[in-house]
């Protein structure tokens, strides 16, 4: 009963750990092996992962939101805000993470709606939310995972990586502005009521200044200003003394995750009849095989497998990026906002997914047309 449960809950990571596995005996393990684990990514990907469930423990972001909410006087400027705080959120506090504070803090703050209004808006609230963290996030190289691993591939600057994305987040602002106008045409004069008192999270002053320099140490690591092993050990060393609770909240399956699947990629890499075949499917091809290896895998494993086949790190970062859109699964933090929907509204799973899929896929057709447009 347990390892169904644990199956059901940590699908990816069971499936990269198979698939590792089911690699080695194509390839038995030897001391090439070492070379596979990318240590700078797992490194930072650990640091910013603990920075940032410690600041959601201290309640920061809510605080964040709620002081943007307390300037909203209509619904349509109450729903920018609850999607704008998942779009430019998650450039800087990652994808999941944005999700897995405002999905939950809307729910509250609907709950202060007039019962039509509240049924109207909270199935397309929470969809747009979830476009909203995976479109944001690809701006930066902390935004997703697959970014961070990328972004520290490819070798090119932060401004760069920026300059690659910013087309496509501009776009996608855009389109998210002309959805929300749209959804609150009905109610975009009505007034809005009090929110819901904030939840009494008592916040460590001390806590929330240790993980800001924390997070600007993380930072300078990114961009390669310090080595990767400083950022490490800083955040190790001082949440261990300040805030080892906060430990017990690191997705520790996501990083057992890219562990798995960088063995499977590198033993892949040493069978010459599966390399050639792959690097011949991606040739000139990169940005659209990368989105539809996202459908079905997402978009981080993804972008670990491809990237063991091309040079061309740049087309995969669009590519992974656009195709965190489409499917439930495109984006793993997607299912975030779906477990939410399950648990509040079981009834509405089925409207939710169809708008859901619906909605991504209109925004992954306009902004493959983009990429047809300016990035060939």
């Amino acid at each position: 009963m347990k390892l169904k449960r644990f199956l059901k809950q940590e699908t990816v990571l069971s499936v990269a750990a198979v698939l590792a596995v089911l690699s080695m005996f194509f390839v038995p393990p030897d001391a090439d092996y070492l070379g596979y684990i990318d240590l700078r990514t797992l490194a930072i990907l650990f640091s910013l992962m603990t920075i940032m469930a410690g600041l959601r423990r201290q309640g920061v972001f809510d605080r964040m939101g709620r002081a943007l909410l307390a300037r909203t006087g209509s619904t349509l400027q109450l729903v920018l805000v609850l999607v704008g705080l998942c779009f430019f959120g998650s450039m800087v506090i990652t994808n999941d993470v944005s999700l897995l504070t405002f999905v939950p803090f809307t729910f509250v703050v609907l709950s202060g709606l007039a019962p039509d209004t509240r049924r109207a808006l909270t199935i397309p609230v929470v969809c747009m939310q979830t476009i909203a963290a995976n479109l944001g996030s690809m701006l930066t190289p902390i935004g997703n995972p697959q970014n961070l691993y990328l972004y520290g591939k490819s070798g090119m600057s932060m401004a760069e990586f920026l300059l690659l994305m910013f087309p496509y987040t501009v776009v996608s602002l855009l389109l998210l502005v002309g959805w929300a106008v749209a959804v609150c045409r009905k109610q975009a004069s009505a007034s809005i009521g009090i929110f819901p008192e904030q939840q009494n999270i008592t916040a460590d002053r001390k806590i929330i200044l240790l993980d800001t320099v924390l997070f600007a140490v993380c930072l300078l690591a990114v961009v390669r200003v310090l080595p990767y092993g400083v950022a490490f050990a800083a955040v190790l060393v001082c949440t261990l003394c300040a805030d080892r609770s906060t430990l017990r909240n690191v997705d520790y399956s996501l990083l057992l995750t890219f562990v798995a699947f960088f063995v499977f990629i590198g033993n892949l890499g040493r069978i010459p009849a599966f390399s050639g075949w792959l690097q011949a499917i991606l040739a000139g091809r990169e940005v659209l095989v990368a989105v539809l290896a996202s459908q079905v895998t997402s978009n981080v494993p993804a972008a670990l497998l491809l990237s063991g086949f091309t040079d061309e790190t740049a087309a995969l970062i669009i590519g992974t990026n656009l195709g965190g859109l489409g499917t439930l699964i495109a984006s793993m933090a997607s299912l975030i906002s779906y477990r939410q929907i399950a648990r509040e509204l079981p009834e509405e799973k089925g409207r939710y997914l169809k708008l859901f899929t619906l909605s991504n896929l209109i925004f992954l057709v306009i902004l493959l047309a983009e990429w047809m447009i300016i990035g060939r």
